[in-house]
């Protein structure tokens, strides 16, 4: 079966992935990219992502040994990026890490010992990252603990530090406090780096997508991590012209009736018809991922390349919407476009995250499993 006759699905386009990793390269010329690929890759359906972008890219991160796991299974007989786990990873899951070679983050000494543990009873060596926390307060060593985590793990054969990260909290909206995290951490890789002395040191990284874009020609490091980006959107407007959007969610008119003036529409009655309205029943809802923080915020989908207007709250699997100005041209089974672009005319999803109070990270990741993802090349 076609997955386009189904009642909703999300087409990724590969293409357009592929010109937004263009971009990051352009930014940030003298990096490699670590693709952000936590979250199913964003809701974009990790197994073919990572596919497609297997051979551009040199590092995959992840949040979860879960997801580690998918992306080995899909590479198979492909080229294979190395995998950094992003987060933390618990003491049980470092035997299966550690012996498939995934890069683990540690943020503390006390953390190295339980790597090291886990790696001397392997008989393998454990891939890491040095993570410092400059001031996003999730995960890493406090500026003042920094330099004796790199040297504890320097000092042990078994570990193999390949990378010195730290995460920047507010590049897309403090750009004085950003310049203060990138101060100190430079003033921490200066006493980190010389642990090596001469040898081969550890890739660098900090810049995420709205790092990217601000910081990626003058904070010279040997590796980004382009997530949001990845996917079409720049976490600032001023940036989103040079992205392709790589998602598009589709549904279809499953019911169109007329209801008279007075009409009560979904739950609680929150919108009463002031005349006779032509509504149109949609195959999405709340239990796909489309928010029912969206009712009643000027919310609209796109039939027939004419935006039309959302009625009353979401419910789990349909929505209503106001198809009256259509002149009954509207027929059960039109494709309706919830996200993406449909006759010259657009929902975008920084508005659609805006009309739902939340973010664009939030509407993708959002986007539930039954909702069918077609990849095109």
């Amino acid at each position: 079966m076609d997955p386009r006759r189904t009642r909703t699905w999300a087409e990724i386009d590969l293409r357009a992935l592929h010109h937004n990793l263009a971009v990051v390269r352009n930014h940030a010329p003298n990096a490699d990219v670590l693709a952000v690929v936590k979250a199913n890759a964003y809701g974009h359906g990790l197994t073919k992502v990572c596919q497609s972008l297997a051979s551009s890219v040199a590092y995959f991160g992840v949040a979860a040994i879960s997801e580690a796991s998918i992306i080995r299974n899909a590479l198979e007989g492909m080229p294979s990026p190395s995998i950094l786990i992003m987060g933390e990873t618990l003491a049980e899951e470092l035997p299966k890490a550690i012996s498939r070679g995934w890069h683990l983050s540690v943020s503390s000494i006390t953390q190295c010992q339980v790597v090291i543990k886990a790696a001397e009873a392997l008989g393998h060596q454990a891939n890491i990252h040095l993570v410092a926390d400059t001031g996003m307060g999730r995960m890493g060593a406090l500026p003042a603990d920094f330099k004796a985590l790199c040297q504890h793990a320097q000092a042990h054969p078994v570990l193999n530090v390949r990378g010195l990260s730290t995460h920047l909290s507010s590049a897309d909206e403090d750009e004085s406090y950003t310049q203060q995290q990138l101060k100190e951490f430079n003033q921490l890789l200066n006493e980190a780096l010389a642990v090596w002395s001469g040898e081969d040191q550890p890739l660098v990284h900090v810049l995420n997508s709205a790092g990217i874009f601000r910081k990626g020609q003058t904070e010279q490091r040997t590796l980004v991590r382009p997530g949001l980006m990845l996917y079409g959107c720049s976490p600032e407007t001023p940036f989103q012209s040079t992205l392709k959007p790589v998602m598009t969610v589709k549904s279809r008119i499953r019911l169109i009736r007329e209801l008279p003036t007075g009409s009560g529409i979904s739950y609680g009655h929150s919108y009463i018809t002031t005349s006779p309205t032509l509504v149109a029943t949609i195959g999405i809802g709340y239990g796909d991922g489309f928010s029912r923080a969206l009712a009643h915020r000027a919310t609209t989908v796109l039939i027939q390349g004419q935006h039309c207007s959302l009625l009353g709250q979401v419910t789990m699997d349909q929505i209503m919407v106001d198809v009256t100005h259509l002149q009954e041209q509207a027929t059960v089974g039109d494709e309706v476009v919830i996200l993406g672009s449909q006759g010259g005319k657009t929902i975008d999803l920084r508005e659609l995250a805006t009309k739902a109070r939340t973010i664009p990270w939030e509407v993708l990741t959002e986007i539930s499993g039954r909702v069918c993802r077609i990849h095109l090349d």
